[in-house]
Parts: structure tokens; C-alpha cells; sequence
């Protein structure tokens, strides 16, 4: 019989243990690889038939390879609207694929690390993902991946251009490394657009808490190369590792600056957010993610005893519209969601001590 989508999927509570190098600022490491296969049309240009296809070559392929022996597989078309948004909510699929149908599909990892999208912009899109900063180790795991389903698919290759793909960013590798940053640091400290400044000159992008064109929630950021061709994988991997540990230094940087030049702000900061998710009735996902940013900050500081990092993480996901509706186990509308999603803040947040006091000024 096969197994649900809700059912396969890992607890919030055990995603939000999860821990890495450098996860305070770091949340996650991600390397995805754009693959189409040799003679079929891309899928903005095939027809339904091409598209189920390659579903149909793709799915049973992947499915076989070692790594993907306890595994979930799907067709977007057999997906409920909710299930497709809590995959994205874990960023194991893109906006664009969640609003695929038919002739589209997934294959996911048990431990959700590995995933598959099938004729998204390209035909096959693999990524991986691991907490912290494990950008290298990432790569070396999709690299054998990617190998091992290449000898099964003939891929669309060009000796000249490299990998062909739907988009002439992705030609060349077909990859695109990403870091997902929390840099509420930065932002206080008003820094962060000289630092996306200085990464846009770089060569590469920063983006949303979704991806592209989308809004930096919870002080949340991606940063990620933005051309494919002229340079190896690994090449791509080592600059945007040095680049995100440059990142790291600068927030971790900013993170001691607030607490040593800016302590009253930063216990304002941290305080209010504690009071208002302790006590609101109704909240917005946006609004949530802001605060228990700002909660994590103080927690990543010691600022707030009792209050676990994990437990924050696990209410990030919690909180997201889809998550809300598959605890409460029914459809909610926004203003249910918001009502619903407050509660849930107010419970967890119960009986959490304030911030530590602010150092007295010195008379000296």
C-alpha cells in the first residue's frame, strides 16, 4: 500500500533538532542540479505525452539508487494543494512545482536530504539539503548521485556549453549552491544591504526566505552563485563557501556589536518579541517569523534561559499556512490560521522567563 505524503514525512518537532556547523546563522546548506534528458523537449516546450514521459523514465530510475531506498514518490497531480505547500514550506520543492500537474512528479529521501522534482523548469531538477554549513559535503553527496542516475538517463550534453537547460543561467554545471542565512544582526545594525551589495559584486544573488522575488522573512536570506558556466562545481562550491563564511564573521560580528554598544535595543527587541508571542490572539505568519527571529537572536545570545534553539526552528515550520492546517487537521482560512497560529505561539511561549536585565552604566 502506498504511504501518504504526511505520513512519510519527518516530525516539525525532529526538523528542528536537526544541527550543523555554524547553525546559529547558517540554517541550511543546499546544492541542486538542473538535468534534462537528451532528445525530449524541455518542459515549457513538450506536450502532456513527452512530459508523463519522462515521469515515467525518471521516477523508477531515481527510486532505484541506493540512496533513495526508503523513499517517497509521487505525481503532483495525485498531490493535495496543502501537501504541495508543506513541501515547499521545507523547501523541498520550488513555488514554481508546487503549481505543476500533470506530467510532473517527486521522489524524496526519508530523511528528506535528497529530492527530485520532475519537469519543473527542466526536466529533472536534484538537490540536497543538510543543516549548517556543510556546503562541500553536500556537493560531494549529489556529485555521486548524480553519477550513479546519469549511467541509468542519458542526459542532454554539449561538449561546447556543458549541461543544456531551459535556462541559459543554469547552462554549463547546472548547478546552483545556496546557503540559507539568519542574519537579524545585520539587519538591526542596518548592514545587510552593504552586505548584499558586496555579494551582488561578487557574481552572486540574494534572495527571499522562498527564493527568487520573494520577501526576506524572519531576517532569512539565500545566498547563492547566479552563473553556471565557465567555472567547475567545485570551483562554484568553494567561492560561495568562502563567501558565506565571510557572512558568518560579519553577522556574528554585528550579533556582538548590538549586545556591547546597543544593549537596551537589542533587550527591547528580544523582550517585546517574547511579550507579544506569549500573550497576542492574533497573529501573521509574517509577523511570527519576525519575532521568533528575534527570539532566536536572544537565544543565540543567552539572553533567554529555557528557551531551546530547536523549539524555535520546530515553530518555524509549525507556524508556516500548511503546517497550521495539517495540525489542525482541516482547511482554515486566513483569519482562522491566524487566530489558530497565536495559540499555538501563547502555549509554547508559556510560562518562558524574560531576557536578562541589561548591565547597569558604569559610574568610571
Amino acid at each position: 500500500m502506498k504511504m501518504e505524503l504526511n505520513e512519510f514525512l519527518i516530525s516539525a518537532e525532529e526538523f528542528g533538532q536537526r544541527t550543523g556547523p555554524h547553525d546559529a546563522i547558517v540554517l541550511s546548506s543546499r546544492v541542486r542540479l538542473a538535468r534534462n534528458i537528451v532528445g525530449i523537449p524541455f518542459p515549457g516546450r513538450a506536450d502532456r505525452e513527452s512530459k508523463q514521459r519522462v515521469l515515467e523514465t525518471v521516477q523508477p530510475a531515481v527510486e532505484s539508487l541506493p540512496e533513495m531506498k526508503s523513499h517517497f514518490s509521487g505525481a503532483m497531480a495525485d498531490l493535495k494543494a496543502v501537501e504541495k505547500q508543506i513541501l515547499m514550506e521545507r523547501h523541498l520543492i520550488s513555488r514554481e512545482h508546487a503549481a505543476k500537474g500533470a506530467g510532473s512528479g517527486i521522489v524524496l529521501n526519508r530523511d528528506e536530504t535528497l529530492c527530485v522534482m520532475v519537469n519543473e523548469e527542466d526536466h529533472l531538477r536534484i538537490q540536497s539539503i543538510r543543516p549548517g554549513l556543510q556546503l562541500k559535503q553536500v556537493w560531494q553527496r549529489i556529485d555521486k548521485f548524480d553519477s550513479e542516475l546519469e549511467a541509468k538517463i542519458g542526459y542532454a550534453f554539449s561538449d561546447k556549453l556543458g549541461y543544456l537547460t531551459a535556462c541559459p543561467t543554469n547552462l554549463g554545471t547546472g548547478i546552483r549552491v545556496s546557503a540559507m542565512l539568519h542574519l537579524p544582526g545585520l539587519v538591526l545594525n542596518e548592514q545587510v544591504n552593504q552586505i548584499i551589495q558586496a555579494v551582488n559584486k561578487l557574481g552572486h544573488t540574494v534572495r527571499g526566505f522562498y527564493g527568487e522575488g520573494t520577501e526576506a522573512l524572519g531576517h532569512i536570506f539565500q545566498v547563492s552563485n547566479q552563473m553556471t558556466l565557465g567555472e567547475t562545481e567545485a570551483e562554484i562550491v568553494e567561492r560561495i563557501n568562502k563567501v558565506v563564511l565571510q557572512i558568518v564573521e560579519h553577522e556574528a560580528t554585528a550579533r556582538r556589536t548590538l549586545l556591547e554598544k546597543k544593549p537596551n535595543e537589542l533587550f527591547n527587541h528580544v523582550g517585546r518579541a517574547l511579550g507579544v508571542t506569549a500573550h497576542a490572539h492574533i497573529i501573521s505568519s509574517k509577523e511570527a517569523m519576525n519575532l521568533l527571529s528575534l527570539l532566536r537572536l536572544g537565544i543565540s545570545m543567552n539572553l533567554m534561559p529555557g528557551l531551546e534553539r530547536s523549539s524555535l526552528d520546530e515553530l518555524f515550520l509549525l507556524i508556516q499556512p500548511a503546517h497550521l492546517q495539517q495540525t489542525c487537521g482541516e482547511k482554515l482560512a486566513s483569519e482562522q490560521r491566524d487566530l489558530v497560529r497565536a495559540g499555538l505561539l501563547r502555549k509554547r511561549m508559556k510560562g518562558v522567563k524574560g531576557v536578562k536585565p541589561p548591565p547597569e552604566p558604569s559610574d568610571a
